[in-house]
């Protein structure tokens, strides 16, 4: 597999990713969903499964599919996100171009490894390279941002969608570095409104952090954005009372909604007003209910929830178009922000 060139101009595809530290909000349910969508609507979408978990390359390719792409990622022919960033773990040199598994005719897999953790443990050090103004750190923590870059080129991929774990480590934050917008997923649950506290805090030191190390970064390298914008956020996992959310559950919209503006939106302005330029009354670009036997019945299948066996046709096209709302918010922001962008 060739090696692939780091200094190539950044695809003009849109990268998002869906990102809460807190676990059990539902990520990967409405990653998977939203980039299904984004397909039905004439979207070329790269998912990339950068959880060393795997959730998401387990929902989309069978067992055994998923069985060989493990047992083979160490070796020249592997197939996954591990075998291309191999070379950089082991301190021999650039990238291994990989080939993403395709489904369907729009949306396209870079497959998830449980030795990304391994990749995780290195990032430690190329961070602290990169704070020493060290070449072999900014190509490092650049280096799935490089090959998240020559499968958009490859395939005209319009929309790339991150799957993360749960977590605030070195990897998560390469991959919010890297995205030009993230959504922020919120359960209607304390747990959950808690967690937002911490999440505007952490990602602005990251931001602070980059802005830092780029102003050393040697000439001519490809290096992560570092903007990301707050493109909105998800509140989702309540229950619903003749079409509205149920009374143990109503009153965590406005509670999300004020931890977003106070922790993510206030905190994003302090540092660069266009990172969070709108009013937080738009910023709600999407409800998801409880979905219940839809979800699971979605991943033990590999389908979106709207093409399950499970549930009523009812409830089916109401969830369908829960995230063919999302969807098209999700393009008429980012649109509109590339269109600001260019003025």
């Amino acid at each position: 597999m060739p090696g692939i060139h780091k200094s190539i101009k950044r695809h003009s595809s849109k990268r998002l990713v869906i990102f809460n530290h807190k676990g059990g909000v539902g990520k990967t349910t409405l990653t998977i969903n939203i980039a299904y969508e984004l397909a039905s609507l004439g979207k070329n979408v790269l998912l990339v499964d950068s959880d060393p978990q795997c959730n998401i390359t387990s929902y989309l390719v069978d067992d055994m599919t998923l069985d060989a792409l493990l047992d083979k990622s160490d070796g020249d022919d592997g197939e996954t996100i591990w075998s291309s960033l191999k070379p950089i773990v082991d301190g021999e040199g650039g990238l291994n171009e990989i080939e993403p598994i395709k489904h369907g005719r729009r949306l396209f897999l870079l497959p998830g490894d449980v030795r990304l953790s391994e990749f995780e443990q290195v990032l430690n050090d190329l961070w602290r390279e990169c704070d020493q103004r060290r070449l072999r750190g900014f190509r490092g923590v650049s280096a799935l941002s490089v090959l998240v870059n020559q499968t958009c080129v490859n395939h005209d991929i319009d929309y790339v969608l991150f799957d993360c774990g749960p977590n605030i480590g070195p990897l998560n934050k390469a991959i919010l570095l890297d995205c030009d917008h993230f959504i922020v997923p919120a359960a209607c649950d304390q747990f959950s409104v808690r967690a937002l506290k911490t999440l505007g805090h952490t990602l602005s030191g990251w931001l602070k952090d980059w802005e830092s190390a780029v102003r050393f970064a040697p000439e001519g390298i490809y290096l992560l954005p570092g903007k990301p914008k707050f493109l909105g956020y998800i509140p989702q996992r309540f229950r619903v009372y003749r079409g509205l959310p149920s009374s143990g559950y109503s009153s965590y919209f406005s509670k999300i909604e004020r931890s977003i503006s106070s922790e993510i939106v206030s905190v994003f302005r302090k540092e660069d007003p266009e990172l969070a330029s709108r009013s937080i009354r738009d910023l709600r670009i999407g409800t998801v209910k409880d979905l219940g036997q839809l979800a699971n019945a979605g991943q033990s299948q590999g389908l979106p929830i709207w093409d399950v066996a499970e549930g009523t046709p009812e409830q089916k096209t109401e969830a369908r178009k829960l995230f063919e709302t999302i969807a098209k918010n999700i393009i008429r922001l980012t649109s509109h922000a590339e269109a600001n962008a260019n003025t």
